[in-house]
């Protein structure tokens, strides 16, 4: 049996952390992507991420060749402050995340002026980041104890081949 998905691990201040949340990446082919210095390979679409796929391009009119699929067990585990900017990732290229189970909030915060911006992301809502998004913001999605069930986020992706 292959395993789909695993505790992801990223470095924080120099420190290496296993994380809870369970990651899994997908792929056109089984190129390489590398974020926090931890590299993963694409594993082969399934028929629902490839009906999802097709799904979020036909709405938003871009097209994407990767899905990184995070599972949030409950409010507990979050994202920091981050900019998707991962060498592999088509420049300014859209990111499609789209969000699945519990309520949370996403907030974004800009690099030069500070100012934050902050959303619910719903079950179903789907977010697209583009252009110099990723240039000019961070992004995170903060810990709560106010949320006890789980939250899959499908962050489909252009990766330069």
């Amino acid at each position: 049996m292959t395993k789909r998905s695993c505790g992801d691990q990223v470095f924080i201040y120099g420190k290496l952390i296993i994380t809870k949340r369970k990651v899994a990446w997908y792929g056109d082919t089984d190129f390489e992507y590398t974020y926090s210095k931890n590299t993963k390979r694409a594993l082969p679409w399934t028929k629902e991420l490839v009906e999802l796929k097709q799904m979020i391009e036909d709405k938003t009119g871009e097209k994407f060749n990767s899905c990184l699929l995070n599972l949030y067990h409950n409010g507990d585990e979050g994202m920091a402050w981050h900019s998707d900017a991962e060498k592999e990732l088509k420049k300014n290229g859209a990111i499609g995340s789209l969000s699945l189970g519990a309520e949370r909030k996403f907030t974004f915060k800009h690099k030069e002026t500070k100012e934050t911006i902050s959303l619910i992301l719903e079950n179903g809502s789907l977010l697209v980041m583009k252009g110099t998004t990723q240039t000019s913001w961070l992004h995170r999605l903060p810990p709560t104890k106010l949320i006890s069930t789980p939250r899959i986020n499908l962050t489909f992706r252009s990766i330069d081949l």
